[in-house]
């Protein structure tokens, strides 16, 4: 008999991988959020903006990181860090 649902796609990375990656992904768009903050002029709105991303992907990478020494913690250091 013929499946009418698939199967859901199976994801073999694991928390810690995932987590890895999203922090690459991050200091990939800080880069180019800096990149062009250098081409703009120093107060348009542009860069403003650009600014304000900038501050947005650090803090989001600080929370990757975060999130990453927590997984890489043994057990009982992280029900002490709670």
């Amino acid at each position: 008999m013929l499946k009418i649902v698939p199967d859901p796609p199976h994801n073999h990375h694991s928390l810690e991988d995932t987590l890895i990656q999203a922090t690459e992904y991050a200091l990939c768009a800080q880069a180019v959020a800096h990149q062009a903050i250098s081409i703009q002029q120093p107060k348009s709105p542009a860069s403003i903006l650009i600014m304000a991303l900038m501050h947005e992907i650090e803090a989001l990478r600080v929370l990757l990181e975060s999130a990453l020494i927590q997984v890489q913690m043994p057990e009982m250091e992280r029900r002490a860090f709670h």
